[in-house]
């Protein structure tokens, strides 16, 4: 199998990873670039110029360190803009069927595709809840693939994006030059990196805090039940602690990623952190309790909101599993702690190793930290769609019937040789012929003139 490509476009940093299928099953990371978003405001694209430029670079990185000359890649979506909702469709099935083939459940999948949405909105993924066969709905596990009936039903939830904000991501990926071979929400790219089968079926929510937004999913029965976006996320704490610290932005930054809590008590209240002036100005000195208690009020914030969503989907008592964080904002010391504080249902961070071959991908510790989890994860859902690909494309070669042999010719010397040998021998047969008829032709030409010129002397 090909190489797949994912490119994570983020509203702090732009990350492209190329890997492979290792020998045991995991992926093979063997490229990965990374750099700083220029044009990007809360996941969404907002300049096409800038965005394609740092799109090239974090590409070029990739591509140089893998040997390997990208050309299409899985792009990851998120921002405010996403929207989700639940719809129900049917399809009849066709008399000739006598039971649901394949066919009849992509037809009924293919028509959520075309209704009717909000002007300017656009569908980025369908995702199947429950079937249902002449009003008997079946259970989760049974495909409704080879069951006889006469009406497929099927509940979905719709996630949708805005036009304009998906069309910036493809033209941006365009003006650097690729091909984008699926755009992806980033959620559900993340959930390829961090989670696995148990935890899916179990019940489990992924909550991806990332720089512009904290994007949630929630899986339970190994189906994606619910989706949504939240507009509060690193970059907000960021801004916080540059206004009440006053400082620069960079430096808050650096600040929140290296002396950051979210819980007060958790710090040594003595702990104090100097921020070298501006010019010629005094430094700023700032408590690492005072930091913490900054962090805390913008976090305590999120993760309400987070608790109200999962709360709002329904499925918040059937989450065997728990919440699992993941994203740059993951990484916050204390935010497991804290979030099982403020959420009230177990918590564990998620990070990409699982999933990652450990000797065969490149800067194995680096990469696996939960802000790389979408961009991995984009790569994994990369293999696996092609690997369905390629299975489909085997079963459909096998079905198709024998090529049917021609009748036997009566000549059987002849239908015993192989064609390149009939050709040859058609060919002699023709030569052979022509040769024939040129002397016959020469050898009566010469007659006639002996003939002539022996009664022309005569006379």
């Amino acid at each position: 199998m090909d190489k797949i490509v994912g490119l994570d476009i983020g509203t702090t940093k732009i990350a492209c990873f190329i890997g492979e299928r290792a020998e045991n099953g995991n992926v093979r990371i063997i490229g990965f670039g990374r750099t700083d978003s220029v044009g990007v405001e809360r996941g969404v694209v907002r300049n096409i110029r800038s965005t394609a430029d740092s799109i090239r670079r974090a590409v070029a990185e990739a591509s140089e360190m893998a040997k390997y000359d990208v050309t299409e890649v899985y792009v990851g979506i998120a921002g405010q803009h996403i929207k989700s909702l639940s719809n129900k469709g049917s399809v009849m099935i066709p008399s000739n069927h006598r039971m649901i083939e394949e066919e009849d459940v992509n037809r009924l999948i293919d028509d959520q595709y075309h209704i009717n949405l909000d002007p300017g909105e656009e569908i980025i993924h369908v995702f199947p809840q429950s079937y249902i066969v002449d009003n008997d709905e079946l259970d989760i596990s049974i495909n409704p693939v080879g069951v006889a009936g006469k009406c497929l039903m099927a509940n979905f939830h719709i996630v949708t994006g805005n036009t304009v904000n998906l069309h910036n991501i493809r033209d941006a990926v365009e003006e650097a030059g690729l091909r984008i071979k699926d755009v992806v929400l980033e959620p559900v790219a993340s959930a390829y990196a961090v989670l696995d089968d148990r935890d899916k079926g179990a019940g489990v929510a992924l909550v991806d805090i990332g720089g512009g937004t904290t994007d949630i999913a929630i899986f339970q029965e190994g189906i994606i039940r619910h989706t949504s976006v939240i507009a509060l996320a690193g970059n907000v704490i960021t801004n916080d602690i540059r206004e009440s610290c006053h400082i620069l932005k960079h430096q808050a930054e650096s600040l929140k990623i290296k002396f950051g809590s979210c819980l007060p008590t958790s710090v040594n209240q003595d702990d104090i952190i100097s921020i070298p002036g501006i010019r010629n100005q005094e430094p700023r000195e700032i408590s690492v309790r005072t930091l913490a208690g900054i962090i805390k009020s913008r976090m305590q914030l999120l993760l309400e909101q987070v608790g109200y969503e999962i709360e709002l989907s329904g499925f918040d008592r059937q989450l065997l599993a728990g919440v699992v964080l993941t994203g740059g904002g993951a990484s916050m010391k204390n935010i497991k702690e804290f979030a099982e504080l403020v959420i009230g249902i177990d918590t564990r961070i998620g990070t990409p190793d699982d999933h990652l071959d450990k000797q065969g991908s490149i800067s194995f510790e680096n990469l696996a930290h939960p802000m790389y989890a979408t961009g991995i994860g984009l790569v994994i859902y990369g293999l696996e769609a092609e690997e369905q690909k390629a299975r489909k494309a085997t079963a459909n070669h096998e079905e198709q019937p024998p090529t049917p042999v021609d009748p036997t010719p009566d000549n059987d010397d002849e239908a015993e040789q192989p064609a390149p040998a009939k050709k040859k021998e058609k060919k002699r047969e023709r030569t052979k012929k022509i040769r024939e008829d040129n002397n016959f032709r020469d050898t009566v030409t010469s007659f006639l003139t002996k003939i002539f010129t022996e009664e022309d002397l005569g006379e």
